[in-house]
């Protein structure tokens, strides 16, 4: 995988959203909304050079949730730097990630300043995806969709932060 070349290819994050056609405003309003904590930022060190590889789509619940959140610490930290490749632009990069056997997004991928892979998250944080595959079955999706947005907003995106930054631990 030329995680270079992906990385020329894939939009920072404002410009990702600039060209999103279903909820543009519901990834502005997260972003705007988005306060990464104290902790996150201090766990970044400035020169940790990390990029963060992202595949979503601007249709995905899951993206709109917890993409902004990331870009907010990524734009808060002069170690990092979040980038976007549409999912389905991608097809041989989102099958390397596959949950599952699905194309599940979002996938972030952390990348060293050499381009090589530190490790990867996705789709959702790991206790959010225990959930949802356990009732995905049992429960209607008019019913469980609600639950997932909750739990987001709750959350605030302090379980997401956490498990993406131990990608930089790693």
């Amino acid at each position: 995988m030329d995680f270079a070349a992906l990385w020329e290819a894939a939009l920072p994050f404002a410009r990702y959203v600039e060209t999103a056609a279903r909820h543009r405003d519901l990834w502005e309003g997260v972003y705007r909304l988005a306060r990464p904590p104290a902790w996150a930022l201090e766990a970044v060190p400035d020169d940790a050079g990390v990029g963060l590889l992202v595949l979503a789509e601007d249709w995905c619940g899951d993206a709109s949730n917890t993409v902004p959140i990331v870009a907010r610490l990524a734009d808060a930290s002069p170690g990092l730097e979040l980038r976007v490749l549409r999912r389905d632009e991608h097809p041989a990069v989102m099958d390397r990630y596959l949950t599952n056997g699905s194309r599940s997004i979002p996938i972030v991928v952390a990348l060293d300043r050499h381009f090589r892979e530190l490790g990867h998250w996705g789709p959702r944080p790991a206790e959010l995806q225990a959930f949802v595959m356990a009732n995905r079955g049992s429960v209607p999706k008019a019913e469980l969709y609600p639950e997932v947005r909750r739990w987001y907003a709750r959350d605030r995106g302090e379980t997401t932060l956490r498990e993406v930054l131990r990608l930089l631990a790693a």
